[in-house]
């Protein structure tokens, strides 16, 4: 049957349904779209049998809302959405957040903070024997205990906290099928110890084989130094192959509970992974919220193709390692071809692809042949600090997709939006892609992420060194002069990150000055949970050699920071010379033109560096193209 799943009783009897075995509840509204995980897993079950029924945004504040469907057969998932609910509400300064895209017309408020453990709370209110199985990026990300930069405290594992049975991790199709088989074979949920990508709760290690003990809960409340221990053993054992499995204990009851950790869900092979984007799609939200304006979310991605999942960069603020992991799955050629076929189909397609991507646009297959048989090093990376003599750099696959699909009927511009690591692209022998990329790919800017200039910041993140960046901008910018192309770069900068300070900062807003170029957009880091960066802000340890960090956690010196980015804005000028002044540079405030601002009190002080933050883009941009062509 071609229609979206079921969201009533209405649409349970039009299929002749009495009871559905699965009830997903989820904190997005409905879209059945390959990018939301509540579509990729309700069809697979659906395509392997099961009658899965959705709760789209439940009001959290009724009861009755979790019974529209009735009791399912086999049990509840429930998931926040494709979001954190904490990220989704609250900007890093932790203000609420006008509009949710994720919602029928962007509104905000119809989800809850915490959502998965306040739907979780909320079924087993109902539903007291019910099995309960949370999954998605909230509850993968906080599946041990975790730093909760909103609360300010280390929480514990949500499996705890949301009274669930089970946790699937990661992208969840491989556990999520054997779960649903486990539970229709007569297993009870609690028996469901062994499924790879699952987190279970125990009284008992008994028959918990090849485990390591991570330091009690109630040790890392009272040490930061024994949770970056655990975080540091957590991120050695996140691959599907040499990951082992992990036990916390939680002796704060007078009894001693075990979360237990199994090893990370294998990779989905090619096969799979064309298996899954090849599902019965509607490819739309579902009906019921046109009079609301529609999910916007979903406009950022209609067009859009998801070629690949996984990223080997592993940049220390991104969660990918522990979520999607560090091997790279990818569709194949006609797997693609065939989705953009059906996107050539639509009356809304005006010939425009807007991306072919994932995590990493330009990965299509793991980074070595190790990697594919035997997993990724634990100690190792594969970009950082320099790329890997085992790193098989090759774009040949991914221009092959890129010019099948630009050759397609109906097909007139192939974008890619997705973001490129540039320091892959460089540790390619030849430069096919970057030909490729500035003639048919950029609409005019590329937006790439150097995130910062200082080497010691850098290093913090997981990321080249800045050298590496300079080069890519002075290859990118012959490569356009070559092709006649007028095209710049658009860098995505990072304040505030571990490891700068004040000193490094004015070292990024020296950078910018020579380019001639404010950012626009400035990203605070954001200490969202199970990620390297959260762990060193919380703890002022790097977890991966225990070795002290300095942090910006003060409100106010995240400001400065923030400001001396932007420090041609006249708002800032306050905030840019007490930087100034506290970093020992007072040097650069004057009338030289290397100074960032003018001395206070006199005629324009505020605005004489000001004046340019007003330029055009355009402008600023071809200043920072020509800096990079010298």
């Amino acid at each position: 049957m071609s229609d979206f799943l079921p969201v009533c009783r209405k649409d349970m009897e039009a299929r002749g349904w009495e009871q559905c075995d699965f009830v997903y509840v989820t904190g997005d509204a409905y879209v059945d779209h390959p990018s939301f995980g509540t579509a990729i897993i309700s069809r697979l079950l659906e395509a392997r049998g099961y009658r899965v029924g959705i709760i789209a945004q439940p009001d959290w504040r009724d009861r009755e809302s979790i019974r529209i469907l009735g009791k399912p057969r086999l049990g509840f998932l429930v998931s926040a959405g494709n979001m954190d609910s904490m990220v989704n509400h609250y900007s890093v300064s932790k203000k609420r957040r006008r509009q949710d895209l994720y919602t029928p017309g962007g509104v905000m408020g119809k989800r809850p903070d915490y959502a998965t453990i306040v739907y979780s709370n909320l079924i087993r209110s109902v539903y007291k024997d019910v099995p309960v199985i949370i999954g998605g990026i909230e509850a993968s990300l906080r599946r041990l205990a975790h730093y909760d930069y909103w609360s300010d405290k280390l929480k514990r594992s949500i499996l705890l906290d949301s009274q669930a049975d089970l946790l699937s991790y990661g992208m969840g199709e491989h556990s999520i099928a054997e779960i649903a088989d486990a539970l229709d074979a007569g297993i009870d949920v609690k028996m469901i110890t062994f499924v790879e990508g699952t987190v279970y709760r125990t009284r008992s290690l008994e028959n918990v084989y090849d485990y390591e003990l991570l330091p009690d809960y109630e040790e890392m409340k009272g040490d930061k130094r024994q949770y970056a221990r655990s975080f540091g053993i957590q991120y050695r054992n996140t691959d599907p192959y040499g990951g082992k499995r992990l036990a916390e204990p939680y002796s704060g009851r007078g009894y001693v509970e075990y979360v237990v950790q199994n090893p990370p869900a294998k990779p989905l092979s090619q096969e799979e992974m064309d298996e899954v984007y090849g599902l019965p799609y509607m490819r739309n939200y579902h009906p019921s919220y046109e009079a609301s304006g529609g999910v916007p979310a979903l406009q950022e991605i209609r067009f859009s193709l998801i070629s690949n999942r996984g990223c080997f960069g592993a940049c220390s603020f991104c969660a990918l390692t522990f979520h999607q992991g560090r091997i790279i799955q990818a569709r194949s050629h006609e797997s693609l071809e065939a989705e953009a076929r059906l996107l050539t189909q639509d009356p809304d397609f005006k010939g425009y692809i807007h991306d072919v991507g994932g995590p990493t646009a330009n990965f299509r297959f793991p980074a070595c042949e190790k990697q594919a048989k035997k997993g990724a090093c634990p100690d190792r990376q594969c970009l950082f600090p320099k790329p890997c003599r085992n790193l098989n750099a090759d774009h040949g696959d991914y221009i092959a997709l890129l010019r099948r699909l630009r050759a397609l009927p109906g097909v007139k511009k192939v974008f890619i939006r997705s973001g490129i690591r540039f320091d892959y692209l460089l540790a390619d022998k030849n430069r096919d892609f970057l030909r490729e990329l500035c003639k048919h790919h950029v609409s005019g800017q590329l937006k790439v992420a150097p995130e910062h200039v200082s080497d010691t910041v850098l290093r913090r993140m997981g990321k080249p060194e800045n050298a590496v960046y300079r080069r890519f901008v002075r290859e990118y910018a012959q490569m356009n002069e070559r092709l006649g192309k007028d095209q710049y770069l658009v860098p995505y900068l990072m304040s505030s990150h571990p490891g700068s300070t004040l000193k490094e900062a004015v070292e990024l807003a020296e950078y910018l000055r020579d380019l001639g170029y404010m950012p626009e957009q400035v990203q605070d880091f954001y200490p969202t949970p199970s990620t390297i960066s959260t762990c060193m802000y919380y703890t002022g340890l790097d977890p991966r050699t225990m070795e002290p960090v300095y942090v910006p956690t003060s409100p106010h010196e995240k400001a400065m920071q923030r400001a001396l980015i932007q420090y041609r804005d006249p708002k800032n000028y306050g905030l840019v010379s007490e930087a100034l002044k506290l970093a020992g540079r007072t040097d650069l405030i004057g009338y030289d033109k290397k100074c960032l601002v003018r001395p206070p009190g006199k005629k324009g002080s505020g605005e004489g560096k000001g004046k340019r933050s007003g330029e055009k883009k355009r402008t600023a941009r071809k200043a920072c193209q020509k800096k990079g062509k010298r």
